[in-house]
């Protein structure tokens, strides 16, 4: 069984939910491998629909979904609403992205026979891979849950989809899920085209089953890689996108730090606690002039802690903050305050030398997941410009810099995109704007996979692969193909774009 726990006090919460055995997961797995054909073979439009129709129903039934997420996860109301929020407009986004049409990238390559080699009638076109496992998130019940991003995407793709609901919120997994599935019964979407499972067992059957084609996961480095490993190792590998550990260095440069110092301090501490700092983006590293030390201590000081979302997240974070007090490479400058019941933890803030920070990288990049940070001080931009190319991978990296250090921030920049997927400017990174342009991704060890996000328009790439079509009747090309483009969507034709 799965029970759920309030972790403002430690206690269960709701009725447990049956793990999913071996059987019930292949019955699922073959549940969606038929829906796929028909699925597959909606339209764009038809399917946009649907999606908006799972948008609409997430937010007629919020006030329940909300507060059984209260219960299981103590975010609070306010961002647990704008969290389902942000969910269905995600839903009505992929909305807009198949409308739109480009996903498909429909390329088209007149026949040639003068040309060496000589080409063919060549039509490309990218295709649902098929069945898509979603692992949801603990930190964002709704926005990388059951009815997030991966799902939405997948589902948008022309995928079938099965989740593995996180074991900390099987209330909140069981109440979404039975929202999605009637609205897409409501839509006369195929049976099997959406299914969810529970339980640590039920997730590796997931991985494991043969007609499953590809898995989305959000969680802990160690789950993640274990995962990733179990697809990559499977008789037929599967692709495998996992978001997992980050701690988004952001850089304050000497002219913001004597500019603002004020701002800079708060806006980091709202940052690096916000959602007792259980976000993907949090900024866990701050490179900074060692005169703004004191008053981001001020800052941190001044900041209050909360329940994390399960025991074991508690347990890791305090093990881990415990293991920096105890050792002699960090200097604690400030503790926020905690209740103190449940899983409660404060903020901590940690300083170090640069030079002692480079002699001790690969310890002091270790992701703490909660509201800890390190301040790494500096006297020398070029001393901290050789370093920055060493950190890990990671989502995001941020600079701070004055109008008369662009030119500067631009070479801070230039070290920062060899290893975060998003940049950003005089702002903090916490927050992820849902939008065609956004890229949540980067290096190992934040993604398994640079190339492609998990959220924005793009992470619909994910789940579909291309096949092109050489020689093939108009009548039997997909719509997106056919000569007088019936759809009317973008296309490149012989290497002009276009919607001709």
């Amino acid at each position: 069984m799965v029970q759920g726990y309030n972790p403002r006090n430690g206690q269960p919460i709701g009725e447990p939910v049956e793990s999913t055995s071996d059987s019930a997961v292949d019955e699922l797995g073959l549940a969606a491998a038929r829906a796929l054909p028909a699925w597959s073979a909606w339209s764009s439009a038809e399917r946009a629909e649907v999606l908006d129709a799972v948008a609409d129903a997430l937010d007629a039934e919020a006030d329940l979904l909300v507060a059984t997420a209260d219960g299981e996860t103590a975010l609070g109301v306010p961002r647990l609403t704008t969290e389902l929020k942000r969910t269905s407009n995600q839903l009505r986004l992929f909305g807009e992205v198949l409308r739109e049409g480009s996903y498909v990238e429909a390329t088209i390559d007149s026949p040639d026979p003068d040309i060496i080699p000589p080409r063919p009638n060549l039509r490309r076109i990218l295709r649902p891979l098929g069945t898509v496992a979603v692992f949801s998130a603990s930190n964002f019940p709704f926005a990388f849950s059951v009815a997030g991003g991966d799902t939405a995407s997948a589902l948008a793709a022309g995928c079938p989809v099965i989740v593995k609901a996180h074991s900390a919120q099987p209330g909140t997994s069981r109440e979404t899920a039975r929202v999605v599935d009637a609205a897409l019964r409501a839509s006369g979407a195929p049976d099997g085209v959406f299914g969810i499972v529970y339980g640590t067992q039920a997730g590796v059957r997931l991985v494991r089953h043969g007609e499953v084609r590809a898995v989305g996961f959000t969680g802990s480095t160690g789950g993640g890689r274990a995962l990733f490993d179990l697809a990559s190792g499977r008789p037929d590998p599967i692709p495998f996108y996992g978001e997992l550990g980050s701690v988004n260095p952001a850089v304050v440069l000497p002219g913001a730090a004597t500019e603002r110092p004020e701002d800079i301090a708060t806006g980091f501490a709202q940052s690096l606690t916000m959602g007792v700092g259980q976000f993907c983006t949090n900024p866990g590293l701050l490179f900074a002039p060692t005169e703004l030390v004191r008053g981001l201590a001020a800052a941190v000081g001044a900041t209050n802690g909360g329940a994390m979302l399960n025991e074991r997240m508690r347990d890791t974070y305090v093990s881990d903050v415990d293991g920096l007090d105890a050792g002699e490479l960090v200097s604690l400058v400030a503790t926020g305050t905690a209740p103190e019941d449940g899983w409660s933890v404060p903020p901590k803030l940690y300083t170090v030398t640069l030079r002692d920070f480079a002699d001790n990288l690969a310890t002091l990049t270790e992701e703490h997941f909660g509201p800890a940070g390190i301040v790494v001080t500096y006297d020398d931009v070029d001393a901290l410009l050789e370093v920055l190319p060493r950190l890990p991978g990671t989502l995001t990296g941020t600079v701070h810099a004055s109008a008369g250090e662009h030119d500067l921030a631009g070479r801070v920049g230039d070290v920062l995109r060899t290893i975060a997927g998003r940049l950003v400017f005089n702002g903090w990174p916490t927050g992820v704007a849902v939008s065609w342009a956004m890229h949540h991704g980067g290096p190992w060890p934040a993604t398994t996979n640079a190339l492609h996000t998990s959220v924005g328009a793009t992470s619909i790439r994910r789940w579909l692969a291309p096949v092109s079509y050489q020689s093939w009747p108009d009548e039997l090309l997909p719509a997106e193909l056919r000569d007088d483009n019936p759809l009317g969507i973008p296309r490149r034709r012989d290497g002009v774009l276009g919607t001709h």
